[in-house]
């Protein structure tokens, strides 16, 4: 196989992952709390003989995420919350402890606030939130206080990551670095934060991929050609 078919199947690879992130993001442009993914790739060398020069190659390296806050959605809901500025909320699940922006809650049969995952919302000191069934005229202030009819009852929890995200799942996040609270945000009950995405560049982006695939895809059979026609050449003499 020549090094033009080995270079181009690498590159065509890095295509077909590039294009599942992008439709990775449209697919979650609804997706509350939802952060931009973005492949990142890296370039490697790989010898083709003692004689001869080396291959460069490509592949996936890693993701990154765009931050940036999305648009709030007012929904009016007592138990939809949405971080404003720096911060994420913490919810138990079976893996661990995990970073979100997701804010959708709703409150379990024994009281305790979780996530549309069955998760449990924890509070500023790392345990699970409890609502007392008594408790009516529930406010959640802007630092994450929960009160009821003017009494306080405990206070969301709100951290930032002490070192790099990984993404666990669309709105899960683990911080391998561990986590500290959040200063700079504010609490916004009645309201989602909306994905971060913008459609209409995801879109752009699938078509300059997929175009990028096809112009591959013609190189390979171009090459398959050439080497198809110099075998014959040299079988017929």
């Amino acid at each position: 196989m020549s090094n033009a078919i080995y270079a181009t199947l690498a590159r065509q690879h890095g295509l077909m992952q590039e294009m599942q992130v992008v439709s990775n993001n449209l697919a979650n442009s609804s997706t509350t709390g939802y952060k931009t993914d973005r492949a990142i790739f890296a370039e490697f060398l790989v010898s083709t003989g003692s004689d001869a020069s080396s291959l460069s190659m490509g592949s996936l390296a890693g993701h990154s995420f765009e931050m940036e806050q999305g648009g709030l959605k007012v929904t009016g809901g007592q138990f939809d919350l949405a971080v404003q500025g720096d911060g994420y909320f913490t919810v138990d699940t079976p893996l661990g402890t995990r970073l979100t922006r997701a804010g959708q809650f709703q409150l379990a049969a024994n009281g305790n606030l979780i996530d549309m995952n069955g998760s449990n919302v924890l509070n500023a000191g790392g345990g699970p939130i409890t609502i007392p069934p008594e408790a009516t005229n529930l406010v959640i202030s802007a630092d994450g206080t929960i009160s009821a009819n003017g009494l306080q009852i405990d206070q969301v929890g709100v951290v930032v990551p002490d070192g790099d995200l990984m993404r666990d799942s669309n709105t899960y996040f683990s911080a391998a670095g561990g986590f500290v609270a959040a200063k700079d945000f504010g609490i916004v009950q009645g309201a989602l934060e909306q994905s971060n995405v913008s459609p209409v560049l995801e879109v752009s982006r699938m078509i300059e991929v997929q175009r990028a695939y096809e112009a591959g895809q013609t190189l390979l059979e171009t090459e398959d050609q050439r080497i198809g026609q110099l075998i014959s050449a040299v079988r017929e003499r």
